[in-house]
């Protein structure tokens, strides 16, 4: 990996990848983190959906067929955090493939008649959203644990607030947010550095605006409360538990990376093999990690019937004290086989390059570290039982949980 600064400030990062195709991900930090109190909810996803919608050169059919021409795989995402907009071209076409995304990206004209449209695209989706019941739980839950974090309210938004985005709030969010001193650009491809820096120079290195940077990030640690919300014709129940993790620090997070696998990461861990396996009380048992700028906690999620939630929540909240006592557990074995768990799946994840390209870029835009992508996974098997065990008990205190039946 190599990583070059162009003149105005964007930031290049190239990996080599033998083959004929070429991948890149352009990224800025204009998630919806950046709408604070300043835009509507919803804002920045808005504006990844109208940022295709034509340019200065081309009109979004023009846009939409030279996508079609070109790109054998090509999206756009908006998290918390950043925007992402990414493609996968033959290395012949890369050139062509990176105009068109920097022309789109640069030169948005944000149509009248597309901002409509487009804004009826999204209350589509916004109902769509709804419809996933793990989605609505744990957008329920970040609304009911946190009282000042942007993750209270979900990133596309709500029904009232995406009805209340004007054509001018998308100008202005694009006009602060996507500049080249706010901008990652992430390269794998066959083809050598000093060409694919020719190609991202000549079209975006002129490019030249203004930033006045991020807002700080808030941290709050999580309410400690039980939610229970009743969901007419759903047959089951959701459970979510919600862990603030603000402070942890680059080792303790890999502490919890290596309790994460251990605990609620795969059909060996402790919590499947106790409720799902032992007691067959729940058809989904996971726990996760967001370690994302400003979207930092840890989380376990559970599918299960209505009449097994109370035994599902007992059966989580002893493994949790069990685990958090017993030093004995985290021996060296243990944490060389989570290491290895960790490391090949990691590998599967960077073996596809488009995925190592958001990566790269996600990194370099949350923590200045496009190197982070790789050393999160290093020196895990050096890490101590105590190590793990302070970790857990510093985070596994007083949950936030919502319950959806």
């Amino acid at each position: 990996m190599e990583k070059i600064v162009l003149n105005n400030r964007i930031i290049l990062i190239y990996t080599h990848r033998p083959g004929e195709l070429t991948s890149f991900c352009i990224g800025f930090n204009a998630g919806a983190l950046e709408e604070n109190k300043r835009f509507s909810l919803g804002t920045a996803h808005a504006v990844e959906h109208m940022i295709s919608k034509g340019s200065k050169k081309r009109n979004e059919k023009e846009i939409n067929r030279l996508c079609d021409s070109i790109f054998g795989f090509e999206n756009a995402m908006t998290n918390f955090s950043y925007a992402v907009y990414y493609g996968t071209s033959l290395s012949s076409n890369f050139e062509n493939a990176f105009e068109v995304y920097s022309d789109m990206l640069m030169n948005p004209v944000f149509p009248r008649k597309g901002f409509y449209e487009e804004m009826n695209v999204i209350l589509q989706e916004l109902k769509e959203w709804r419809e996933n019941t793990y989605q609505y739980c744990e957008d329920k839950a970040l609304y009911n644990a946190f009282s000042k974090k942007r993750i209270k309210f979900p990133i596309i938004g709500s029904k009232n607030s995406v009805s209340s985005i004007s054509l001018d709030e998308i100008k202005d969010f694009y006009d602060e947010y996507y500049s080249p001193h706010n901008c990652v650009i992430s390269v794998c491809s066959s083809l050598k550095l000093e060409e694919i820096f020719c190609i991202v120079d000549k079209y975006m290195g002129n490019w030249k605006k203004n930033f006045s940077g991020l807002d700080m990030d808030i941290c709050e640690k999580n309410t400690s409360n039980i939610i229970v919300e009743k969901m007419a014709l759903l047959e089951g129940a959701k459970i979510q538990y919600i862990f603030s993790i603000d402070k942890l620090n680059i080792e303790e997070f890999k502490n919890l990376m290596l309790f994460n696998t251990a605990f609620g990461d795969g059909l060996s861990s402790i919590l499947f093999d106790e409720i799902r396996t032992n007691y067959g009380l729940a058809y989904d048992v996971t726990s996760r990690i967001n370690y994302d700028r400003g979207v930092k906690f840890f989380t376990i999620t559970m599918g299960t019937s209505k009449e097994n939630v109370e035994k599902v929540l007992n059966l989580t909240n002893l493994k949790i004290d069990q685990v958090r006592n017993d030093y004995s557990f985290f021996n060296v074995d243990k944490i060389n086989y989570l290491n290895n768990r960790i490391k090949i799946k990691k590998q599967l994840r960077l073996e596809r390059a488009i995925q190592l390209c958001k990566d790269l870029t996600c990194a370099e835009l949350m923590y200045n570290s496009a190197e982070f992508v790789y050393d999160e996974v290093k020196d895990l098997n050096k890490i101590s039982s105590k190590g793990i065990i302070d970790t857990i008990n510093k985070i596994l205190d007083n949950p936030f949980i919502q319950i959806i039946k």
